[in-house]
């Protein structure tokens, strides 16, 4: 991490403080690599981190709201940290996951055609005969 002299190093406790994030957070983002290179140890083993670590914190915590894993945040930061510009590499991501949305808006409606189905033949007192074979008759529509 490239840090001036006169660049204010901040503890976690601040980092969290000012980010509002957790600290258990902060150090979670830490160890699975998401904070490098912004983040280096005091000589007694304390994590200190850059100011740039606020900009970084901001984009992680709007790729998550956007439902970008934190593989795919990544990925993303990998890119910026070799130098590179890293905005293709997030459109692909939100690409896919609008892709992903779709296929799920698709999925939903479907089940929703199906509930709404069985909630216009509900029948609120179902035969002895069918209460025998079933749970729930309502749900239980024997396959003709």
């Amino acid at each position: 991490m490239d840090i001036s002299v006169t660049e204010k190093l901040h503890k976690i406790g601040e980092v969290a403080a000012l980010s509002g994030l957790s600290v258990k957070t902060i150090r979670y983002y830490d160890e699975i690599g998401l904070l490098c290179p912004n983040v280096k140890r005091s000589p007694s083993g304390y994590r200190l981190f850059a100011p740039t670590i606020f900009k970084r914190l901001d984009f992680i915590k709007r790729a998550q709201t956007l439902g970008l894993s934190l593989c795919e945040i990544e990925r993303i930061l990998q890119v910026r940290d070799r130098g590179e510009l890293p905005c293709h590499e997030a459109k692909l991501h939100l690409q896919a996951k609008v892709t992903a949305i779709s296929q799920q808006i698709q999925e939903l409606e479907t089940l929703k055609a199906e509930l709404q189905g069985i909630l216009n033949r509900w029948e609120e007192q179902p035969s002895l005969e069918a209460l025998d074979r079933t749970i729930c008759p309502n749900i239980q529509r024997e396959r003709r």
